[in-house]
């Protein structure tokens, strides 16, 4: 007789990608009502950014907050772009189904895993449980159409509440999103307030208008109509693909032969440069790419991530902000004495190419501070969460001295550092903390310092002319008893010599002569008692 303590087998069943995120929501960001508020807003202008400016349009983005009148702890959303648009077909999809996105390709985005509005909507189900409100209209074309959502967790299919459609007057063009999601203005405010403020700075050719729940509004205008070139797709390149990748790039192409594969799969891969390659390895290029053996694949993966022949990977389809934008956004936000930045050349990691821009803005209305102010940046979105793990923190509180520099702390002092690229080394899916790789570190401390050397002159000759200026008006103090006694000298008859007054404005404008920027119209406005 079998045991009764023999216990059931096991029940075994597979997790949709909803109901993964639904269950693992905190992976995602969503840790709390706070949190959850602050990153439903940045999904959302994330989303709005890249229908925008990533296809060459001036952003126009409208972001509303406002309380639940049947909650107090609920939150309306609503988020208005000027973007592309959304074709109506694909609308259920791209905010009813995680992980679905437009194919695969090669090039830069704020977003990853094709998540961003699709986890806004499953913690709006999970805490209010209703559907987010979508309206769209794509570029071209003559109607407005609305959705209403919800995701099927278990299926991970959207349910269409409602659909409708209707001819629309004006010629708007983009995307309103609105979702009701349980959250904590109170605890938010500040980050919600700084990513604002942050996406203003790095897009300062953004027209970024907000309204909170409390009723204040926060307008940040168009400073520059320059923008950054939109990225670009392009093919992987060899040294970043790993085996998993190369099998359904072997599954799925349309070559005939292995040489035709590489050419025409790969960036920087000629037929004679595959040809050479294939045979180095031991491989055939007349092979059939679907018929490769396990460890012939295994062989191919592991020869194009050592191969050293293969051209670098090109950086055409990274679009970094460029230094004269970011200057324009650190001048206009934080109206610094001192701004300059610099875009590096681009870097490769792990196969990927990135790029490190740095700005540093110094003085003005940059409050002092005793450590360097930090912006960090990671394809253009502001990270405001775990700066100390990060590694731009790393390298200015660490690796910089910047007494070197000749700043001495508390001083008025922000860094900027952007990093752009296709593999973002984020420490978590909540993309707050870049970890700390070697060639990604180097490329910062070297922005840095680049950047860091030019304030260091700026320092130095703002010192000097502090201390002309000085001495300047210390001549200008003594100026009437100077002028007194030359007007003594000039004639031993009083009614021969020059004029005090004469002389004092000879030699006042002598000293401004000799001293720019000394701003003294008269020696009355130099106060001294001299007896």
């Amino acid at each position: 007789m079998a045991s009764a303590a023999v216990t059931e087998a096991e029940r075994f069943r597979s997790l949709s990608p909803a109901e993964f995120f639904y269950r693992n929501r905190e992976i995602a960001g969503f840790t709390n009502p706070a949190r959850a508020l602050y990153q439903s807003v940045r999904e959302l202008v994330e989303n709005a950014l890249d229908a925008t400016d990533a296809h060459g349009i001036l952003p126009d983005i409208k972001v509303i907050i406002d309380r639940d009148p049947e909650r107090s702890i609920f939150y309306k959303i609503t988020v208005q772009d000027n973007g592309i648009g959304i074709p109506p077909q694909y609308v259920p999809q791209a905010f009813g189904q995680v992980l679905f996105s437009s194919k695969y390709v090669l090039r830069q985005t704020r977003g990853m895993f094709g998540l961003g509005a699709k986890m806004v909507v499953l913690y709006s189900q999970i805490t209010t449980g209703r559907p987010v409100e979508i309206y769209t209209s794509p570029i071209g074309s003559s109607r407005i159409y609305a959705f209403r959502i919800m995701i099927d967790i278990k299926e991970n299919k959207p349910i269409v509440l409602y659909r409708a459609s209707w001819r629309k007057e004006g010629n708007w063009h983009g995307t309103i999103v609105r979702v009701c999601i349980e959250g904590d203005w109170g605890r938010a405010k500040s980050k919600i307030l700084d990513y604002i403020r942050r996406t203003a700075i790095i897009a300062p050719y953004a027209e970024i208008f907000f309204r909170d729940p409390d009723g204040n509004y926060y307008y940040y205008r168009r400073a520059t109509t320059q923008m950054p070139k939109p990225p670009r797709e392009t093919l992987p390149h060899p040294h970043g693909i790993d085996l998993e990748t190369l099998k359904m790039m072997l599954k799925s192409t349309k070559a005939e032969t292995l040489l035709e594969f590489l050419a025409e799969e790969f960036q920087g891969v000629g037929k004679v440069l595959a040809e050479k390659f294939l045979n180095e390895i031991g491989l055939s290029p007349c092979a059939n790419p679907k018929t490769l053996t396990a460890e012939e694949i295994e062989k191919l993966a592991r020869g194009l991530r050592t191969y050293n022949n293969f051209k670098p990977p090109r950086a055409d389809h990274l679009s970094p902000i460029g230094a004269e934008i970011i200057k324009v956004g650190l001048q206009t936000i934080l109206k610094p004495e001192f701004v300059d930045a610099v875009t590096r050349k681009p870097a490769v990691y792990e196969g990927h190419p990135f790029i490190v821009e740095v700005g540093i803005g110094y003085g003005g209305n940059v409050p002092p501070s005793n450590a360097p102010i930090l912006l960090r940046f990671a394809n253009k979105i502001p990270l405001l969460y775990d700066e100390k793990t990060d590694v731009s923190w790393k390298v200015v509180s660490e690796n910089i001295d910047w007494s070197y520099y000749e700043v001495t702390f508390p001083a008025p002092l922000v860094v900027l550092v952007h990093i752009c690229g296709t593999k973002i080394p984020y420490k978590g899916v909540g993309k707050e903390s870049i970890a700390d790789v070697p060639v990604i570190e180097k490329e910062i401390e070297n922005g840095i310092r680049q950047v860091a050397r030019k304030l260091k002159k700026f320092i130095l000759h703002k010192r000097k002319e502090e201390e002309m200026y000085r001495k300047a008006i210390t001549l200008i103090k003594y100026i009437p008893e100077v002028a007194r006694s030359l007007s003594v000298l000039s004639s031993s008859n009083p009614s021969d010599r020059i004029e005090e007054s004469k002389l004092v404005k000879a030699l006042l404008e002598l000293v401004k002569m000799k001293v720019p920027n000394v701003n003294v119209k008269s020696v009355e406005d130099v106060v001294i008692s001299v007896e």
